[in-house]
């Protein structure tokens, strides 16, 4: 603004407060009562309630749309629009001059002469425009005009419902003491801004019909165009619909009448005042509202969103926790509610739509035998970045639904992020114990007892936690599992016993603890429960907790929170930050390293091999099924990408092991999301693994020791022999061998496994039923020897023969392994030297010539 326009638009504004104030008791009588009945002190009173009102009012922050973005091909693409308002906030040079002369021709043709008060309209006004105090039409500038759109914005936001009530009843009441306030406050606005920043202020404020605020997105919705680029007619079109938006605005067709009727006198005033010529002028009034109009959709929230629905949303339910927005959640809330922040989310659209299209292909949403959901959450290790969060049944969070196939519920998030409640884990949980039976010194090829049996629960150990009482026999998936096992095949195969095993030799709390310093909580905020069950997975807990995990091996032990807001941009057009990136050291690299080695015999001959894509990608993962089979799990993780799949019952217990979904058993379908998603998702470079570092020499072995050799000893020799090593004797009884009564016929584990100190060996003594001595065979034919041993007890299949070159003595027994009179036993294999008759072949002679 000029400094002639300054002093003019001083002087005019005092203009219209000295005349207000010398007409101001005129006016009162004038447009408040008939003359003969206003007393002298009404016009008094009016004029202290004038002088008493603030001086001036700012045009202030209007509330606009936020933008949410996700990226396609690298690039930023937005995805939603949220809004209290549908508003988008532009500059002067964003509005076509067309809408600007329609404004001032049809709203305030003296604007940029008077002060934000025009005093011939208040006279003209005062000619009779009111009745029972309430002013019905004549005096407001734009300005003034201005003023009460301020006002009213502000009267929405004010928290308290019946301060907000009374707030925005005084703003839009036709009443004598509003039209004092909007006369001064006009005054005063005219006085601190220019003519140009009022017009474009009154312009981005000003409603346009139902939840249509400001020109530029009023001149979208109605033309699908932008505010600079409309036409003559539809911009007189726009300006006819402040006057009464409720009326004519061109969101239906009953109403286009009622708009034309205004449009046509603006462009009427355009032509008058010389904005428009003669041939402009009627072009315009010949053009229809019908043809003109071309109304798009500006849908508020994620219902709406292109893509990523549920990523979306969660985004939405963040708002609170995102520190950018605000010193804390109500002014983060506020701040959102008033508009106008873009935020830029991890998600990668293009593995996104693989996700979401691999999820409704194998888990299909409409299914009706059961409640069937299913769910892909992928996140960065080191990073904790989302990359995709996607599930079976499309989003929905309308009054009435879209039905059995659609949820507002977010399966991959807690309850406060997206209301579901989490799933148990099964036995991904068993990371947990693995974990912490490294960080304890144990190794991998230490042995442990994978048997089914009945554990007393006070046997566990839990520092934060009462004794156990009770029992617990937990059962392995398979009935053909069991016995001693190394913990790296009691990993690949994921046998329940053997961690039971394990866990009696941790402390439950510290399992806990482990997971907790991986990022695991209970999706509907509960502690994580502790008990002995807890360690084979029944935790309700959320796949996206469960990525954050699995990400942590495969970030060679360091967590990362999972974030999925990149950055923000304000309404200033300033850069903020997203969600900081909280990582922390889980455990150390060698423990880590080890887990994954672990972990990847799982993926490439264990329970998680048919969810391997083998594109030459090491792959670290876990499966998890509960008890009863109606929640599967399986989670992994490469060094650049972790993924976690779950598909269950929403609620139920349907078996997926006992029935079929997308022509597959239900049990298999974790798997074909799972290799389809992961598959994808290497395929882009930024993504791709490597490597996983080898596993630490110490921990394969851990601190355990080998279980010395006992078979032909005594019993209490080899007792002793246990208890010299630290490890347990338990008497095993006696079985069925060839070794003499009393003799230790084996143990188990067997000699040389490796066990961790104090665990129990179990050693088996001979009952003797297999003993004998080795006949002498030695100058038999072989027939009559094999008969004789046969008959002895030996088996005909354990019988073996040695061909010897002699030129005499032709299919005679020579000697005999073992030797005639050696005590052995009758499952002992035999081994016959048997003369060929030939001095030059140790070969056997035709079958026929040596029977």
């Amino acid at each position: 603004m000029t400094g002639t326009q300054s002093a003019r638009g001083a002087a005019l504004g005092w203009l219209g407060i000295v005349g207000f104030s010398v007409l101001a008791g005129v006016l009162v009588a004038a447009l408040a009562l008939p003359a003969v009945l206003v007393p002298s002190r009404a016009s008094a009173a009016a004029i202290s309630v004038f002088e008493n009102l603030p001086d001036y009012i700012t045009i202030g922050r209007l509330s606009q749309q936020n933008e949410i973005f996700a990226t396609r091909g690298g690039k930023p693409v937005r995805i939603a629009t949220v809004f209290d308002q549908d508003r988008q906030i532009v500059a002067w040079d964003s509005v076509s001059k067309l809408v600007k002369d329609a404004l001032v021709a049809g709203e305030d043709q003296r604007f940029y002469t008077h002060g934000g008060v025009d005093l011939k309209s208040i006279v003209r006004a005062a000619a009779g425009n009111v009745v029972d105090n309430a002013i019905t039409s004549g005096s407001s500038t734009i300005d003034m005009q201005l003023v009460k759109n301020i006002l009213v914005q502000r009267a929405v936001k004010i928290e308290d419902p019946a301060a907000r009530a009374k707030a925005y009843k005084a703003a839009i009441t036709d009443t004598l003491s509003r039209k004092l306030r909007e006369i001064k406050l006009a005054v005063g606005l005219d006085k601190a801004y220019s003519k140009q920043d009022i017009l474009l202020g009154y312009l981005n404020i000003v409603g346009f019909g139902g939840n249509t605020y400001g020109v530029e997105a009023a001149a979208q919705k109605y033309f699908s165009v932008s505010a600079k680029d409309v036409t003559l007619a539809q911009a007189a079109s726009l300006i006819a619909i402040v006057q009464q938006p409720s009326l004519q605005n061109l969101g239906d067709p009953s109403m286009y009448a009622a708009n034309k009727v205004r449009r046509d006198q603006i462009l009427a005033d355009m032509l008058t005042q010389g904005y428009v010529d003669e041939a402009e002028y009627r072009a315009a009034l010949a053009t229809t509202i019908a043809d003109e109009v071309h109304l798009s959709a500006q849908h508020s929230g994620c219902l709406y969103a292109i893509d990523a629905k549920f990523a979306c949303d969660y985004v939405t339910r963040l708002v609170p926790t995102l520190t950018a927005l605000g010193a804390d959640a109500t002014e983060r809330e506020a701040n959102w509610a008033r508009g106008g922040y873009q935020i830029y989310t991890s998600v990668d659209l293009d593995q996104q739509d693989v996700a979401t299209a691999a999820l409704r292909q194998k888990a299909p949403a409409a299914t009706t035998r059961f409640a069937l959901g299913a769910s892909a959450v992928s996140v960065q290790p080191g990073t904790g970045r989302i990359l995709v969060m996607s599930q079976n049944k499309a989003f929905d969070n309308s009054a009435l639904g879209g039905g059995s196939s659609t949820t507002a519920v977010n399966f991959n998030t807690d309850r406060a992020y997206g209301g579901s409640s989490g799933f148990p884990t099964g036995s991904t949980y068993k990371i947990f114990t693995l974990t912490d039976w490294l960080q304890n010194g144990h190794g991998l090829r230490e042995y442990v007892n994978g048997s089914v049996r009945t554990f007393q629960q006070s046997s566990f150990s839990a520092s934060c936690s009462k004794p156990f009482v009770g029992t617990y026999r937990p059962q392995n998936s398979s009935r053909y599992e069991g016995g001693y096992m190394s913990v790296l095949r009691a990993t690949e195969d994921s046998v329940n016993v053997a961690f039971m095993t394990m866990a009696q030799q941790l402390d439950l709390c510290d399992i806990r603890d482990d997971a907790t310093a991986m990022g695991v909580h209970r999706a509907d905020g509960n502690p994580l429960v502790v008990k002995p069950s807890s360690v084979l997975g029944v935790n309700e807990i959320a796949p996206l907790t469960m990525a954050g995990a699995i990400a942590t091996i495969g970030a060679g032990g360091t967590f990362c929170t999972p974030v999925i807001v990149d950055r923000i941009i304000d309404p200033a057009g300033r850069t903020l930050v997203g969600q900081g990136r909280a990582c922390s050291e889980a455990m150390s690299p060698k423990v880590a390293n080890t887990v994954a080695y672990a972990l990847g015999t799982v993926m490439t001959g264990g329970t998680g091999t048919n969810g391997n894509p083998r594109d030459g990608v090491p792959l670290v993962g876990k499966t998890g099924t509960t008890d009863t089979a109606d929640q599967n799990w399986l989670i992994g993780t490469t060094t650049k990408v972790a993924l976690a799949v779950w598909v269950g019952n929403i609620s139920g217990h349907q078996d997926l092991r006992r029935v079929t979904v997308a022509g597959t058993n239900g049990y298999n379908t974790k798997f074909n999301v799972f290799r389809t998603t992961l598959a994808s998702l290497n395929t882009n470079p930024e993504y791709r693994g490597g490597d996983f570092p080898a596993p630490d020499p110490g921990l394969l072995v851990g601190q355990g020791v080998p279980v010395p050799a006992s078979t032909g000893n005594t019993l209490s020799v080899a007792a002793a022999a246990l208890s010299s090593r630290g490890l347990r004797f338990v008497d095993g009884g006696t079985v069925v061998s060839g070794l003499p009564a009393g003799q230790v016929a084996r143990s188990a584990p067997a000699a040389g496994s490796v066990v961790s100190k104090g665990s129990a060996v179990t050693l088996y003594t001979s009952d003797g039923s297999l003993a004998v001595t080795m006949p002498d065979e030695v100058g038999k034919q072989r027939s009559a020897a094999v008969d004789d041993l046969v008959h002895r007890g030996f088996s005909r299949g354990q019988i073996g023969f040695d061909w010897k070159a002699s030129p005499s003595g032709r299919c005679r027994i020579n000697a005999s392994s073992p030797r005639p009179g050696a005590a052995t036993s009758v499952d002992s294999t035999v081994t016959l030297t048997i003369l060929s008759g030939d001095p030059q072949s140790g070969t056997a002679p035709p079958a026929a010539a040596c029977p």
